[in-house]
């Protein structure tokens, strides 16, 4: 049948956000209220209608749990595993796989499970459940349970849906609910995530249940050749660690000679060092080349008043909070109001039977006429009920047998009276003062729960583990000047002239050509950077560079000074001005360097000879011009040991670059080092 485009376009547009709409609220996205997501909260319904005291076989509950949950069994059992592993809700019996090396559970006929002390208290209140139909309509669903502590921050979830996807991190039972005590008393707090796989963890860009974390396992030093994984960090296991450690040492990034898991109840992975390596430099290494160290983005996305929104720790935990107030004073109205009718039904009795206005009934003919005689005779015994007497509870008072009546115990009753009054006269107490009841009432769970949660994950600040320095330097990187490549790929003529520099993948070779031309390039495989390349190392951060060099549009010879400058990677810089005849004449690295400049011979000067001393120039940019060595051609420049120098200027000649005043101060502290020398 022929369908109008138009039509069609908007078939696809409802279906597609029909779909959208099902997969955010009802598989993906977990709601504010108990943090679950739908099958979770079906699992956990299932396991309170079954509850017995006695555990049940999963294959039985995953069973009974496909009456609410429209899906296949494999989903429901993989969720209720999920669930049982966090410890909080589902007690087990069986082989539930284990979270550190990622083994599956068992076949579910073979494992058992029933609800924990804590998940009955905590979670299940017909009172406060709204309830809708399954999706067949045979049974009733929870919508939400009116949950007493915070779940959703408690499990954490992750789930990725249509446009959008959450990741929120499980937190420390004990610290929410002190969070939350301190929320009602108007302090302020901060929480941070915990793992059941222990680890540590660096909050320092932490942004509320945002941001980003960086966690890190517990690696020991048994000796120098030995160390063990203690501990592993949140969203890895043992074998995908192991398998990272191994894909590391093959790509030359570590060398190890073995990696064996011993974990059984607590992660233990034993790693045997190679010969030559030694435990602290590898310790270091792991964190920067395996899953040893992992970076998590959480991103704290759930469903509040059926739309999704992205929010924050604190505000999900107000919210739990001040529903919790909330949940806990109708159960205290509701609480209350059972009180009063029990209240009312006993003094209803005791009047009836005490004050024997069943005697009045006895000429009545009718049952109307009965229930009016009995209505009437309350009338003046109003003060004392609770409320008006109704129809419900004449019934009531007629159904009492003669028998009872006989045996009634004035006593007895006036002791149960008096115990409701104390309830009531204590729940009204409590209701005066919601926010104490409700701090008790968490004082409660911490005192009878508390011992069994402690935090497991250590909070510490860490250093970035840079990948340069802990890397090994395995790569030779050859310089052929008769070739003019570069890379570690290049081989060397074994001819003087040719450069080698050992160095890691994620070093950055500093280059400078004669021409005064200098650029930072990562290291390669192989490139052609030309025959005129004076120099090239691994770039080190405040290396000190001296330099003599010819302007060839002056004629002229200059000294310079600088450190590593500023770079973009791949582009070219220049030292000095840019003409054919501008070259380095001599570079020299580091401190305490000496130069001799030959000069043009003249029949005018004394001397033809120039000492240069680079440690008394004054340390400027690469861009800087420097200080011109003399008005006559230079001839040549060599480096020079520095004793002549010294020499020159324990006699009081004349310095290089230098000012009288600088002379002065530089001459009399070289002659006081050149004394205490000969001394």
């Amino acid at each position: 049948m022929y369908t109008p485009h138009g039509k069609l376009h908007k078939l696809f547009d409802d279906n597609f956000l029909e779909y959208t709409s099902y997969v955010i609220r009802e598989r993906a996205i977990p709601d504010i209220d108990d943090g679950l997501k739908p099958v979770q909260r079906r699992i956990l319904q299932t396991l309170y209608n079954m509850d017995d005291g006695r555990f049940h076989k999963v294959a039985n509950v995953v069973g009974e749990t496909m009456k609410l949950h429209p899906h296949g069994d494999a989903s429901i059992f993989a969720a209720l595993v999920n669930l049982a592993n966090k410890g909080y809700f589902i007690e087990t019996q069986g082989n539930f796989g284990n979270i550190f090396t990622g083994d599956e559970a068992s076949a579910a006929r073979y494992i058992e499970c029933r609800l924990t002390p804590l998940a009955k208290e905590v979670l299940f209140n017909k009172d406060l459940t709204e309830y809708e139909e399954s999706y067949d309509g045979r049974m009733l669903e929870p919508v939400s349970f009116p949950a007493k502590i915070p779940m959703l921050l408690l499990l954490g979830a992750e789930g990725i849906a249509v446009g959008m996807a959450t990741k929120i991190m499980p937190h420390n039972f004990v610290e929410l609910l002190e969070a939350q005590k301190s929320i009602l008393r108007e302090q302020d707090f901060t929480l941070y995530p915990d793992f059941l796989k222990k680890g540590m963890l660096d909050v320092s860009q932490y942004e509320d249940g945002n941001g980003k974390l960086r966690c890190r396992a517990r690696i020991e030093e048994v000796n120098e050749k030995t160390i063990v994984v203690k501990e592993i960090p949140f969203t890895t296991t043992t074998e995908s660690l192991i398998d990272s450690v191994e894909k590391a040492a093959k790509a030359g990034k570590l060398k190890i000679t073995s990696i064996n898991d011993y974990t059984a109840e607590e992660v233990e992975i034993e790693i045997k060092l190679a010969r030559g390596i030694y435990a602290k430099d590898t310790i270091k290494a792991l964190y920067a080349f395996t899953d040893c160290e992992v970076s998590i983005s959480p991103n704290l996305t759930l469903i509040k008043e059926e739309v999704p929104q992205t929010t924050s720790v604190s505000e999900v935990l107000r919210h739990n909070t001040s529903k919790l107030v909330a949940d806990l004073t109708k159960e205290l109205e509701i609480e209350l109001n059972r009180y009063l009718e029990k209240l009312h039904a006993r003094k209803l009795e005791q009047i009836f039977i005490e004050e024997r206005l069943y005697k009045e009934i006895e000429e009545e003919k009718t049952y109307e006429a009965v229930r009016k005689t009995v209505a009437d005779s309350l009338v003046p015994y109003r003060k004392e009920l609770v409320r008006d007497v109704t129809q419900d509870d004449v019934e009531k008072l007629l159904e009492i047998r003669i028998k009872r009546i006989s045996r009634y115990d004035i006593e007895k009753q006036q002791k149960e009276i008096r115990a409701i009054n104390k309830e009531i006269k204590s729940i009204r107490t409590h209701l005066k003062d919601t926010v104490g009841y409700t701090i008790d009432y968490i004082d409660g769970l911490l005192e009878k729960y508390g011992n069994s949660y402690q935090r497991q994950t250590e909070i510490s600040e860490f250093k970035e583990v840079s990948f340069r320095k802990v890397a090994l330097s395995n790569l030779t990187v050859v310089y052929n000047r008769s070739t003019g490549f570069l890379g570690h790929a290049v081989k060397s003529d074994d001819e003087k002239d040719d450069i080698v520099v050992t160095c890691s993948e994620y070093d950055k070779l500093f280059l400078i050509f004669t021409n005064g031309m200098y650029k930072i390039i990562p290291v390669s495989e192989k490139l052609f950077v030309g025959h005129e390349l004076e120099w090239f190392s691994i770039v080190e951060k405040k290396q000190c560079f001296n330099i003599v060099y010819r302007d060839g549009k002056e004629n002229l010879t200059y000294v310079k000074r600088f450190t590593t400058p500023k770079f973009i990677l791949d582009k070219e810089y220049h030292l000095f001005s840019q003409h054919k005849r501008s070259k380095i004449l001599l570079l020299l690295l580091g401190e305490l360097k000496y130069a001799r400049v030959s000069l043009m011979p003249s029949s005018r000067a004394k001397s033809n000879i120039v000492e240069i001393d680079f440690d008394t120039y004054l340390v400027k940019g690469a861009s800087a011009k420097g200080k011109r060595v003399s008005n006559r051609v230079v001839r040549r420049v060599v480096e020079a040991s520095g004793v002549e120098n010294k020499e020159k200027q324990a006699k009081n000649l004349p310095l290089p670059g230098l000012s009288e005043q600088q002379e002065e101060i530089t001459v009399a502290a070289l002659v006081e080092q050149h004394t205490g020398e000969d001394d």
